[in-house]
């Protein structure tokens, strides 16, 4: 541990710089709340910058969650200002949603955070966590059985774009090593007056029941232990990298395009396959599977048969197979030509009339995109006449089963299904790939193409095309 937080402040300084800005010196921005931790590390940061130069911002944001939340801002503002810094603050308002209000407060907090770092231009975020945070963290992970990345705490600085909302932005938290007693002690030093928020007492909030009931317990039985759980939690972060760069290497012997191959997969131990499916929606930027989902997923994948419409619902997208490859496909909402629209809550398909009139496109939004008309440009291409067309009472629809459609003349009829899967479209996509007809035949089957029918070769035919929304 250094011997000194400013000391500290010091070196995490010149060690981002050369990590992370080797080229130019960063606009720096501290996360100033007005309690003790923020005051203090405000106050070292603008000292180094004073001695060695640079543009330090302070930015507050006002959850409007205490009575007293105006004159914690107007605290933070009158500081920064005796010290000569640049101040910006930003409300917030908190919904409480399923996450809770801490949660919720904290998603919050770091948004605004990350929108005052780009409307200021600032590289680099400094947040005031120090030992004792770090020791509480590791614990609640610990209570809560989170794994390796749970167990590893908080890092010296990382980027977070989740939080942040910016990919460029680094966080940096250079009071780690320091105990809150010693960032106290260098307060009454320098004579900083700090504001205290009284919901830190309140023991309704996880965080604060146990900072204030259990670890004083912990600290009468093992004097110090926050020091040794913050140094644990440098040993859990060196095996959580280790862990990462075998995923890594995992992820890129089983990437198949957008999907994983499973014989791939299947070759590896079922720790390095959980591993690798962990890191694989940490780099989608997914929210990490419980251990009971990873397990489900593991399950069905190695062991449903190889035609096997496989679906795990994660909260942010569906786990999927197609043709031995693993995908994790976005949450689609239903569309409106998926259901009947009425009042007597009968789910079925429903066919949209409608009639060309010469138009270039049509939007469908029932239906999720748009149906273009494309004069043919080329005397060999193929397509419908354009009188023939416009006296169609057309309809669009979504496959009900047993439709048939005829691609070419020397190719036979054959059902939707088997052309998508000779195709390889994916049995999710398809159910999101309307069809054209003129009420007695298949004109048109999006993802696959015209029936040919009714085609004929020649300039100023119409060949149908769908666009689709997402």
């Amino acid at each position: 541990m250094s011997s000194h937080p400013a000391a500290s402040v010091a070196q995490a300084f010149n060690s981002l710089r050369e990590q992370y800005f080797p080229d130019a010196s960063p606009r720096i921005a501290v996360a100033l709340s007005g309690g003790l931790d923020s005051m203090v590390l405000l106050d070292l940061a603008a000292a180094q910058v004073r001695t060695h130069g640079g543009t330090l911002f302070a930015f507050h944001v006002h959850h409007g969650l205490s009575r007293n939340a105006d004159a914690w801002r107007d605290h933070c503002a009158s500081s920064a200002a005796a010290l000569g810094v640049p101040f910006d603050a930003r409300a917030v308002a908190v919904d409480k949603g399923r996450s809770g209000i801490e949660a919720a407060a904290r998603k919050a907090r770091y948004a605004a955070l990350g929108a005052m770092c780009r409307a200021h231009g600032v590289d680099l975020l400094l947040t005031a966590h120090h030992q004792d945070d770090q020791a509480e963290t590791v614990l609640l992970q610990l209570l809560r059985g989170s794994g390796a990345s749970g167990l590893s705490g908080m890092d010296s600085a990382n980027r977070a774009p989740a939080l942040l909302g910016d990919e460029r932005l680094v966080m940096a938290r250079p009071l780690l090593a320091h105990a809150r007693a010693e960032l106290e002690a260098h307060a009454r030093e320098r004579g900083i007056a700090w504001v205290e928020d009284e919901s830190n007492t309140d023991p309704r909030y996880t965080r604060n029941a146990l900072r204030h009931q259990v670890m004083p317990v912990l600290d009468q039985l093992f004097p110090g232990f926050q020091q040794r759980i913050a140094r644990s939690s440098l040993h859990v972060q060196s095996a959580r990298r280790l862990l990462d760069e075998l995923a890594a290497q995992d992820l890129a012997a089983c990437l198949d395009g957008d999907g994983l191959h499973l014989a791939g997969l299947r070759s590896l131990s079922i720790d390095r396959i959980n591993n690798l499916l962990r890191h694989w929606f940490a780099v989608r930027r997914l929210a990490m599977p419980s251990t009971a989902l990873l397990a489900q997923m593991v399950a069905q994948t190695m062991s449903a048969r190889e035609d096997a419409q496989l679906l795990v619902a994660h909260p942010e997208c569906e786990v999927r197979r197609h043709r031995d490859r693993l995908y994790l496909v976005p949450k689609l909402p239903d569309l409106a030509g998926m259901r009947d629209p009425d009042d007597a809550g009968i789910i079925e398909r429903y066919a949209q009339a409608f009639r060309w009139e010469g138009q270039g496109s049509i939007a469908f939004p029932d239906y999720g995109g748009v149906l273009h008309f494309d004069a043919v440009q080329h005397g060999h291409e193929r397509g419908f006449d354009a009188a023939w067309l416009r006296a169609q009472p057309l309809e669009i629809d979504f496959r009900k089963g047993g439709e048939k459609l005829k691609l070419a003349p020397n190719r036979p009829t054959r059902s939707l299904k088997q052309l998508f899967q000779a195709t390889g479209v994916p049995a999710w996509e398809r159910t999101r790939l309307p069809i054209v007809g003129n009420g007695i035949d298949l004109l048109f089957a999006a993802g696959l193409g015209m029936d040919c029918r009714h085609l004929g070769a020649g300039l100023g035919r119409i060949a149908l095309r769908w666009e689709s929304a997402a």
